[in-house]
């Protein structure tokens, strides 16, 4: 009897922030690896969802949303995000349906709608022109737009790049995820088998629980201060006979006023941030774990090569 063929490949998942694609590789794993928020530009690094069925093996790239950079942080984003369609076999664009079709079908005048198309589609093609393999548009929220808007979004999409397949989803729900599956399955290479069967990511586990971490920072504070702050692991010890791991994490943050909204009055804000981190830290782990955080400044650290290193930027 023949054996079946096995297919594994890199599919990088790129697309404009808070458009969905943390939620999709959480969804696609059953188990929260990415870090999700409300907020754009959750996600700085690149982070390895591996997807394994009997016959293949999809490793999912979740990468920062493309935008127009600025900062040395936010460049350092997109040059993330780039760099993963030169590795990619497939390439997966993830738009937020919703949000584009308050822009196309919207109620704008026309010549404030005409704009924001005319710079969107330049940002997208300079985006999309970069792709080289197959490549998939997964058009997200859908449950939340009308279906007769599908159509006029799909064609505005379509103009912008030759995709290989559409495909409209809700992440959040799980709608046409499977399709998409699928379909990303039936694009792979024949490959072998490169992570074992219980290995959903490649991202170390000191790691993650800095995303934690931050984000219940990024859930806990507006306006700037999500944006200046960064975590980082200082210790990670296992207890080998039976007790808590104990961690030690510093919040880093660019000016004194933000370390006291962080810390908040009396230590209340960074009491709660340490308490629903602990929460999913210990899910993550399946153990006991004595989280203990401290806030420290450090100006224009956005800025600072040497620490965007220590970040893995």
């Amino acid at each position: 009897m023949k054996k079946n063929t096995y297919h594994s490949g890199v599919v990088a998942v790129i697309g404009p922030p808070n458009a969905g694609k943390s939620t999709l590789l959480n969804h696609y794993l059953q188990q929260k690896i990415a870090i999700v928020t409300p907020l754009p530009q959750t996600t700085r690094n690149r982070i390895a969802g591996i997807i394994t069925g009997t016959d293949y093996q999809i490793i999912m790239l979740d990468t920062p949303g493309l935008h127009k950079a600025r900062e040395l942080i936010n460049q350092e984003m997109v040059r993330i995000a780039m760099d993963t369609l030169y590795e990619a076999d497939i390439v997966l664009f993830l738009a937020d349906a919703q949000a584009m079709a308050e822009i196309v079908l919207g109620s704008k005048t026309d010549k404030k709608k005409n704009k924001i198309l005319a710079s969107r589609s330049a940002e997208y093609r300079s985006y999309l022109k970069e792709i080289s393999c197959p490549s998939i548009l997964a058009l997200n929220k859908v449950d939340m737009v009308n279906k007769e808007q599908l159509l006029p979004l799909i064609d505005w999409y379509s103009s912008l790049h030759s995709f290989n397949a559409v495909i409209p989803i809700s992440a959040l729900k799980g709608d046409g995820t499977d399709l998409l599956q699928e379909e990303l399955v039936s694009r792979l290479p024949e490959g072998p088998q490169y992570y074992p069967d219980d290995i959903p990511t490649d991202s170390t586990e000191r790691f993650i629980v800095a995303e934690l971490i931050r984000e219940k920072i990024f859930l806990r504070t507006r306006q700037e201060i999500p944006y200046s702050t960064a975590v980082l692991i200082d210790s990670f010890k296992e207890n080998t006979q039976g007790g808590p791991v104990v961690i030690h994490a510093t919040i880093i943050v660019e000016r004194g006023s933000q370390k006291g909204i962080i810390i908040g009055k009396q230590g209340k804000m960074l009491a709660e941030i340490r308490i629903a981190a602990t929460k999913e830290i210990t899910k993550l782990l399946g153990c006991k774990v004595q989280l203990k955080l401290w806030v420290k400044v450090k100006k224009k650290w956005t800025s600072n090569e040497q620490i965007l290193r220590e970040l893995g930027m």
